[in-house]
């Protein structure tokens, strides 16, 4: 077991134990930030943070120390190292930069969000018309949000990973992420078109699903040899919202318990982020074979209690949330973000199994010390 000078657990370690539905030391806290939140903390371009490796790789072990996390998370991965070099030109328009690529793309770069793509007109194919020969070979991008798309650089795909082990060794849980392939799905047709296809012409449907299962399982697969301690699923658009429990059976179960099989048999942990209404599907998430599930955003944001979670998954898996991101820690005062987080641990932390962090990304506009608090919290009554 790894330890401290002073004896305690190292948090690598006490993120595994939880992982391992242990009782370690603590309970191990590590929240998802949004970009935007990031780029607020950091003194940073954005337009450097999303294209250069290691601009991203520092500034996520600086806000790790910020703020006193366990371990890190990393959501991008496969910067092009050649970056600047397939710059058209650079100009800057209400003190934001804009670049316009080689291939034509003009991308506004954001310092509280996401990279906004400009003068875009999305084409969706025609799910009837659309010819299965035409799906990638590989991946080479992570769908991020709304058209926006990350490269992957198949020569780089985890420099950052090894930036990032280099700088912080062994002592902090390293976590990489893929995103599931019914958001691949959704992200080649569109959520319009491809929804209704799931009524319309399901098993089309799912010879996409199971295309984009084995290129997603081999970057996991790939991303296990690089020494990660657990991988997220990216998962967003599988909760209640969007689809019903029998077409998140039908579709999303399936795929992502291939996935999760795959990364499991490397030895390595991996669990799911679902935003959202999931208590309808909280034991299903496990049915996929995943090690853990996080988010379960609380009422009204969801509909997961802490507690009722808990006694339903029974120790089939850890958990990782599950903090109102909006009403508690962006509305609330200290005080409630206090009671919130103590409350949180008393229901988490009986029989191990629990890392305690917001149910969704931390919004852009949170306060740095309302943050902070939750280190204070696991130190206190963790």
């Amino acid at each position: 077991m790894q330890t401290t000078r002073n004896g305690r657990n190292s948090p690598r370690q006490r993120i595994r134990d939880a992982m391992d539905l242990k009782t370690p030391d603590r309970v191990p806290v590590m929240c998802q930030l949004s970009i935007g939140h990031m780029l607020l903390q950091l003194d940073v371009s954005p337009l450097e943070f999303w294209h250069d490796v290691n601009v991203f790789a520092e500034g996520l072990i600086k806000l790790r120390e910020i703020y006193g996390f366990d371990g890190v998370l990393v959501s991008l991965h496969g910067h092009d190292p050649d970056w600047r070099n397939n710059i058209r030109s650079r100009s800057v328009v209400g003190g934001l930069e804009e670049i316009v690529w080689q291939n034509g793309e003009r991308i506004r770069y954001l310092s509280d969000d996401l990279p906004q793509p400009l003068d875009q007109e999305i084409r969706y194919p025609v799910l009837s018309e659309f010819d299965q020969k035409e799906l990638p070979a590989t991946l080479a991008y992570i769908p991020v949000s709304q058209g926006l798309r990350f490269a992957i650089d198949s020569l780089h795909r985890f420099d950052v990973f090894r930036l990032i082990r280099s700088s912080i060794g062994g002592s902090y849980s390293v976590h990489g992420e893929i995103t599931s392939p019914f958001d691949y799905f959704l992200d080649l047709f569109g959520y319009q078109e491809g929804l209704l296809g799931l009524l319309s012409e399901p098993d089309k449907c799912k010879g996409v699903l199971a295309r984009f299962t084995a290129l997603v399982k081999r970057l996991a697969v790939d991303m296990c040899d690089e020494g990660v301690d657990a991988i997220k699923v990216s998962s967003p658009f599988a909760g209640a919202g969007f689809i019903s429990r029998d077409a998140y059976s039908e579709f999303v179960l399936p795929y992502e318990s291939e996935v999760a099989q795959a990364v499991r048999a490397k030895g390595v942990h991996i669990y799911t982020h679902t935003c959202g209404a999931v208590s309808d599907r909280l034991e299903l998430m496990f049915d996929a074979g995943v090690s853990g599930i996080e988010c379960l955003d609380p009422p009204p944001l969801g509909d997961v209690e802490l507690k009722d979670a808990k006694r339903r998954t029974g120790g089939r898996g850890f958990i990782k949330g599950n903090i109102d991101s909006v009403n508690t820690l962006l509305y609330g005062d200290a005080a409630k973000i206090l009671t919130d987080a103590r409350q949180r641990l008393e229901v988490g932390k009986e029989g191990g199994g629990f890392i305690l962090s917001t149910a969704c990304s931390v919004a852009p506009r949170v306060d740095r010390s309302k943050l902070q608090l939750l280190r204070e919290a696991v130190d206190t009554w963790g």
